[in-house]
């Protein structure tokens, strides 16, 4: 049985108590009433004003048929696909009706009479009521599929793109256990103390990117990760390995899909560093205009070009994970610049209400 949460995820209905709904609403409502008024043939009134009767019949339908819609929606979203899809054809029914009598009652009124204005509204109740109730019921049951196979190919969508996001971490991760099993074997025979803080480290590191609960993190949690790696890296490569961090500017509650940093860190170190005899230094830089966060890694070239070729899983693994989180508003360049390996990552700010800093290297 789905609990309250699943049946809310699946509710298909839109948001009717938003101002782009209901202006969604007058815009289809307007459209219906020119079409309607174009396709009757009255010789009894003339064009305008049939219009004006038409679109305010139909305004008074689809404004208090979306009035009610958000009212209940909690109360729907409770419900399973059919119930809702039955309950919400009852309300439309039943508002259509209550409008339709209402509007007959207008007409049979001693004013509407003395005025000459009954030939505006309907003589005969029944009929009236009965039509308008069944077209109601039809142009509400082609809505309302249009509302669940809408919104099953978005919910197929983000299933799809979560799916890939994860299988996409699967690949990098074994690639980073790796490398850090092979420091820490290194570091056994050496320094056992120094060995023992990597297995610490790389507890933390998996604690933090294996878990499965959330798709992103923030851009503080990240960092961290990077940092907890950059010391592993540091314990087996001493003075030869420098990094600078330069983040200050970067929000720590920015959103960014897990080990999107470490990655890039990883190959710096792997490609740059570790080919040098004399070791180098890797900076990592950050800001934030215009709404976008960029974020700069940069390492010295190898002094032996295509000795220690890499398949470039991880440019391309965090091309598409920021592909998929940020759609066309994400960049990633990469390249050879004046004897530097530079990538750089540009996405759109996208922050929790509540930022947490962005922790600075000790």
């Amino acid at each position: 049985m789905k609990n309250d949460a699943d049946r809310a995820d699946a509710f298909y209905l839109p948001d009717f108590c938003t101002q782009r709904a209901a202006l969604a609403v007058v815009l289809i409502v307007e459209l219906t009433a020119f079409v309607l008024t174009l396709a009757r043939q009255n010789v009894a009134v003339d064009f305008w004003t049939d219009l004006a009767r038409t679109s305010l019949f139909l305004l008074w339908l689809g404004l208090a048929g979306a009035g009610v819609l958000c009212l209940l929606r909690d109360r729907l979203a409770r419900l399973t696909v059919a119930a809702g899809s039955a309950t919400v054809l009852a309300l439309v029914a039943t508002v259509v009706a209550a409008v339709s009598i209402g509007v007959y009652l207008i007409g049979r009124t001693r004013m509407v009479l003395d005025s000459s204005g009954a030939t505006l509204f309907p003589s005969e109740p029944r009929s009236f009521v009965a039509r308008n109730v069944w077209i109601g019921l039809i142009v509400t049951g082609l809505a309302l599929r249009y509302f669940y196979v809408a919104h099953e190919w978005r919910r197929s969508v983000e299933l799809r793109a979560a799916a890939r996001v994860h299988a996409l971490q699967a690949r990098i991760r074994p690639h980073f256990l790796f490398n850090s099993m092979n420091t820490i074997a290194a570091l056994t025979r050496s320094n056992p103390p120094r060995a023992e803080a990597a297995v610490q480290d790389l507890a933390d590191l998996f604690r933090a990117t294996l878990s499965d609960k959330r798709d992103t993190i923030t851009l503080a949690e990240e960092l961290e990760v990077a940092r907890t790696y950059q010391r592993m890296e540091q314990l087996r490569l001493g003075g030869r390995l420098q990094v600078v961090w330069r983040t200050d500017a970067l929000p720590g509650g920015a959103l960014v899909p897990g080990l999107m940093i470490q990655p890039l860190l990883e190959n710096a170190i792997y490609h740059g560093i570790e080919p040098r005899a004399e070791g180098g230094t890797v900076t990592i830089t950050g800001e934030v205009a215009g709404g976008q966060v960029t974020i700069v890694v940069r390492n010295p070239l190898d002094p032996v070009p295509g000795e220690r070729e890499g398949n470039r899983l991880a440019l391309a693994n965090i091309r598409e994970r920021l592909s998929l989180m940020y759609g066309e508003r994400a960049l990633m360049k990469s390249g050879r610049f004046d004897g530097e390996y530079i990538v750089t990552l540009r996405f759109p700010l996208l922050e929790r209400p509540t930022a947490a800093p962005v922790p600075q290297p000790a």
